[in-house]
């Protein structure tokens, strides 16, 4: 009887530079916080684009989705 036996393949460790890690991370929170802002602050007068509610209509669903008090 023949014992046919594949090696065994371990798995890699992904390393990644300290200074890609702080990048990704700092740019995942500023991403974050945007759509936060966004879909929870903005509207109307403490809107970023002026007095309208453009950004307060267009994620007015995924605010009452999430929660977030409205009007």
């Amino acid at each position: 009887m023949a014992n046919i036996s594949a090696p065994i393949v371990g798995a890699t460790p992904i390393v990644i530079p300290i200074s890609h890690a702080v990048r990704w991370i700092i740019g995942t929170l500023i991403a974050a916080f945007a759509v936060y802002y966004f879909v929870g602050v903005d509207q109307g007068a403490t809107s970023v684009f002026g007095a309208d509610t453009h950004i307060h209509e267009f994620v007015h669903d995924a605010r009452h989705f999430l929660g977030f008090p409205c009007h």
